[in-house]
């Protein structure tokens, strides 16, 4: 199997402040990254420590997002100057890692 390295990224957010849909169309139309999948979370809780979950009797409108997305070392850097200006420090996570190619 032939691979190549990547750089993933992760993006703490939380729905209540609809930025996940601005963000999703910044890295589509404008960087055009790779691949990005946008998860909603059943529960999580940040810097505040206030939890935010969703139960059978009460479904928030305040859960846990997380995109994540990938592409070659050298456009998530430039990618992450931009991003570094929209999103609190402490939100954004970033590793090394292949992905398999079909050259």
């Amino acid at each position: 199997m032939n691979s190549k390295p990547i750089t993933m990224v992760r993006i703490y957010l939380t729905e209540g402040k609809h930025q996940y849909q601005q963000l999703l169309e910044l890295l589509h139309d404008r960087e055009q990254v790779a691949g990005v999948t946008a998860f909603r979370g059943i529960a999580g809780f940040g810097q505040s420590g206030t939890m935010h979950s969703s139960t059978l009797l009460d479904i928030s409108l305040d859960l846990p997002i997380i995109l994540e997305f990938f592409d070659t070392p050298e456009k998530v850097a430039k990618v992450l100057e931009h991003l570094n200006s929209l999103i609190k420090p402490g939100h954004i996570v970033s590793w090394s890692a292949t992905v398999n190619s079909g050259e």
